[in-house]
């Protein structure tokens, strides 16, 4: 009885912070494609508020601001991404095989902050390329031979996929 007292004390009166995972059972399931996604959302919504055109005020702020929701939604998303590739999937061994693999994805990190404080076309390109470069590494570590394709995306740009 005094034990349950104690522990409802604790609870009531210790701060906490709810933790939230990807899954950690591990599930097996680890893929840089929503990463890629995410950086050529990057891309074509700093291509769109760029493109803009400010003929009705109200409507540009409208667009500004779900461009700009878009751009920080899917900024984040490569970030989650990101780290559950590094805390997940990516093993010491991979980080030996690949140093350059751990910069990689600070850099990427770094260049997503940049890319949802700024509307500046070179970081977000910066920003796809070192999530390539990682989804490279990603199928390698897999004896996955990677292979940039022309994306189906209005960005034009590259996405790696594998043979």
């Amino acid at each position: 009885m005094i034990r349950k007292r104690i522990i409802n004390f604790l609870i009531k009166y210790l701060p906490g912070e709810i933790a939230y995972a990807h899954c950690d059972i591990p599930c097996g399931i680890y893929d840089p494609h929503a990463a890629q996604v995410g950086a050529h959302t990057v891309i074509r919504m700093t291509q769109l508020l760029n493109e803009l055109k400010r003929e009705g005020e109200t409507k540009a702020e409208h667009d500004i601001a779900r461009m700009t929701q878009a751009k920080e939604e899917h900024g984040s998303l490569i970030e989650d991404e990101l780290g559950t590739l590094e805390n997940d999937y990516f093993k010491e061994e991979h980080f030996r095989e690949y140093p350059e693999l751990k910069k990689l994805i600070a850099d990427a990190v770094k260049l997503s902050i940049k890319t949802r404080q700024t509307i500046d076309m070179v970081s977000a390109e910066q920003l796809l390329e070192a999530v390539l470069k990682i989804a490279e590494i990603f199928y390698k570590t897999k004896n996955l031979e990677p292979v940039r394709v022309k994306s189906p995306y209005p960005t034009e740009r590259e996405i790696v996929v594998y043979k």
